[in-house]
């Protein structure tokens, strides 16, 4: 048997081709929206959750804090140590994959003290910032004795 094509209506090749292009144009907005949320997963995660800052303690002369960081890729990073006034007390590069570190703030001696340090750690354009507010007071007790 002998197949035949005849010339088709012009009007129905038109309508087929406009939604073959609808149906085309419909299915790329949702391939670049997949792309998209994946690759914001990747840039949410990043030295925001690595990075920890633990106050440790104090002797007569030193407020102590335990500073870590996760660095998987090894990438150049700054640690920025800031007093009350903002003003940088420490600051040094480093590229450690597991960077610990105890930072010693010195104390000014008086009785009651607060401080308010802040550590940052700068990692190419992210800045991750971690403050604290120390108050320390000492209370004395006195016990009077007759003799």
């Amino acid at each position: 048997m002998k197949s035949t094509v005849k010339n088709s209506n012009p009007v129905l090749k038109t309508i087929a081709v406009a939604a073959t292009a609808a149906v085309l144009l419909a299915g790329s907005p949702v391939s670049s929206f997949a792309g998209t949320v994946s690759n914001s997963k990747t840039i949410n995660y990043g030295p925001e959750s690595a990075v920890s800052v633990q106050y440790i303690g104090a002797d007569e002369k030193m407020f102590e804090f335990k500073i870590q960081f996760e660095n998987p890729t090894a990438q150049k990073f700054t640690l920025i140590v800031k007093n009350d006034d903002g003003d940088v007390v420490f600051s040094k590069e480093y590229n450690d994959i597991h960077f610990e570190k105890t930072i010693k703030l010195m104390r000014e001696g008086n009785e009651m003290e607060n401080i308010r340090p802040t550590f940052a750690i700068s990692a190419g354009t992210k800045l991750v910032q971690r403050s604290f507010a120390i108050e320390r007071k000492v209370t004395e007790n006195v016990t009077v004795t007759k003799l």
